[in-house]
């Protein structure tokens, strides 16, 4: 089945879908980005990743493509028209088409793009086996809180942590660790759930926001500071979120085993909260 794509207001198969060489999205990275999962055939995480969208598009002062019902019912089409019924679905926004000039131009329509991705999340083999991690210096720009389109630092990042053997990698800042390249990342003290607090420094991640209203809700305690590598070594566990792993199990960073070497019981219990959470949304629709 030819995978269909939307572009600037069009429905089209994924070989028939150009943009133009002065795209500022092309040309600078000028733009933002949301990847949300679908279960059951259903986009969930809806309310929030709207408001993360809203914000990453009022702090670099680009305007809505369309009004937010038209940006979900774009999201909706192409699960129905690529029969997906579990994945995620990947957006952007760009500052449209001008030439290549640095300040922002007046009066350019906003470009907007998405496709879907068919993946198998609730049953990643992942999720009971963990993954290794690598931590990798953090040389990304100062706006992290941002999700920009402008990811070379991540990709960087993430080769890096490939070239090492690992799945994941945490990137570190004087220290401690700021966050996965492409995930949330915690740590596990007893039965406590430790992960760096907002700020301009990281991506203010939908799964962490939901996994740690989960937490609160059924009384897992929670500190939210900085944490170092060290820390992380010793933790009695580790784990990731984000749009294509949910919470997912960290085994080893850096070769070093942590805890006993599997998912622990804190990081599955976070799993199986959001699994119930958003299999909930996607059967009420």
């Amino acid at each position: 089945m030819t995978r269909i794509v939307y572009l600037n207001g069009e429905y089209l198969p994924a070989d028939k879908a150009k943009v133009s060489i002065f795209d500022r999205g092309f040309i600078f990275g000028d733009g933002v980005y949301e990847v949300v999962p679908v279960f059951e055939g259903a986009v969930v995480d809806k309310a929030y990743f709207l408001e993360r969208l809203d914000r990453s598009l009022s702090q670099i002062h680009l305007d809505w493509p369309c009004n937010q019902q038209a940006y979900l019912d774009v999201m909706s089409e192409l699960v129905s028209r690529n029969n997906l019924r579990e994945g995620v679905v990947y957006s952007q926004v760009t500052r449209g088409v001008a030439e290549r000039d640095f300040p922002f131009p007046a009066d350019t329509a906003p470009g907007f793009m998405a496709f879907s991705s068919q993946m198998n999340l609730l049953n990643n083999p992942a999720a009971t086996e963990g993954i290794k991690v690598a931590t990798t210096p953090d040389l990304r720009w100062k706006r992290r809180d941002i999700k920009s389109i402008n990811l070379l630092g991540q990709c960087m990042a993430k080769q890096d942590a490939v070239s090492k053997g690992a799945k994941e990698g945490w990137m570190v800042e004087d220290g401690y660790v700021t966050e996965g390249v492409s995930s949330s990342a915690y740590i596990v003290v007893g039965d406590k759930i430790v992960t760096r607090q907002l700020s301009n420094s990281i991506l203010p991640g939908i799964r962490r926001r939901t996994l740690l209203e989960l937490a609160e809700q059924t009384g897992i305690e929670i500190e939210e500071r900085l944490f170092t590598v060290e820390e992380a070594l010793a933790a009695d566990e580790a784990f990731i979120s984000s749009a294509t792993t949910m919470a997912l199990g960290v085994v080893e960073i850096d070769g070093t085993r942590i805890g006993n070497g599997t998912p622990g019981p804190v990081t599955m219990k976070m799993r199986a909260l959001y699994t119930d959470r958003v299999l909930q949304e996607a059967r009420e629709g």
